[in-house]
């Protein structure tokens, strides 16, 4: 059998690199092999990667070396920074700047860079609509990774810039499932208005990014933006209620509100909520649940995934 191609897989333990590497993984009769980049390769997560037969090398997105000798001899890589380990706007963009560095000097061929909107592109830092947050952000973790596409160009990397959704599993990690109530009901919330939210499984964004790489040249300097379904939150209470079998509303709360429950990070979600809900048409146009299902036919709807998650969903 001929060599395989590396993709260098950046948070390869976490949501999405661990979807791309298990999609890539799966597929024993495929051209790629996947190098898991990890700074805790003994952890029981990189230990599950390598049973599975992925390369497991430690490096660290802050340090530009240990990035640029994991690239070494890879054809391609997976790029995201985790802005919710940290809250740095700034160390997201440098982490950003090391590895488009690392891309450009170790000749990978094609790089997959998992960004979201600069929501300044929208909102002005001027505008009073919403708050401008750390001094010149309106949604600092979406901000950032918009902020740094540019660094992908100016290195001339060969890039695919991947605009991703709402992961469902913030359901089960980020505390965002149906809570219950004073008088005891559940709910979920959201200050979305009636407006839809693009979601979308971590699973599903691992097979849409495989593809994208298996498509070869076709993606390089294209925007490819996935979903999975659009949906209101009351749309969403409704298939809470059916999967759960007992009632689930969608509690409407306004951005203010969302921006004052005071657990970390509530400000910047509160504004991301409303750049969702003030721009809806534009971001949900963008994600094509047509076109990421052609790179994913397993395209999982939100009521798919809750029959295979329901249980994993916390319930407040």
């Amino acid at each position: 059998m001929s060599e395989k191609k590396v993709i260098a897989v950046v948070g390869a333990t976490g949501a999405q690199g661990g979807g791309l590497a298990r999609a890539i993984l799966r597929d024993r009769d495929g051209e790629f092999a996947v190098r898991a980049l990890t700074r805790k390769p003994d952890s029981d997560k990189a230990r599950e990667l390598a049973a599975l037969g992925a390369e497991v090398v430690e490096a660290d997105i802050d340090d530009f070396e240990s990035v640029k000798r994991a690239f070494t001899g890879a054809y391609g890589a997976f790029l995201i920074t985790n802005y919710w380990e940290h809250f740095s706007p700034e160390r997201e963009i440098a982490q950003a700047a090391n590895m488009a560095k690392a891309a450009k000097e170790t000749g990978l061929k094609h790089v997959v860079w998992s960004t979201l909107e600069d929501s300044r592109r929208w909102i002005p830092l001027d505008d009073e609509r919403m708050p401008t947050l750390m001094g010149k952000y309106k949604v600092p973790h979406c901000d950032s990774k918009g902020e740094a596409d540019r660094l992908f160009v100016e290195q001339g990397v060969p890039v695919t810039f991947l605009l991703t959704s709402f992961y469902w599993e913030n359901f089960i990690h980020f505390g965002m499932g149906p809570a219950s109530g004073p008088d005891g009901s559940l709910a979920i919330t959201f200050p979305m208005a009636d407006k839809k939210l693009s979601g979308i499984a971590v699973e599903d964004i691992g097979k849409a990014v495989y593809a994208i790489f298996r498509a070869g040249e076709e993606f390089i300097g294209k925007t490819v933006a996935v979903a999975g379904q659009h949906l209101t939150g009351g749309e969403m209470a409704e298939a809470f209620t059916r999967a759960l079998e007992k009632p689930v509303r969608y509690n409407e709360v306004t951005p203010e509100d969302f921006r004052s429950f005071g657990f970390p990070g509530a400000e910047d979600l509160g504004n991301m909520f409303q750049f969702f809900r003030d721009f809806n048409d534009y971001f949900c146009g963008i994600r094509n649940i047509e076109e990421t299902r052609r790179l994913n036919p397993e395209l999982q709807s939100f009521e798919d995934w809750l029959s295979r998650n329901k249980e994993r969903i916390p319930i407040g």
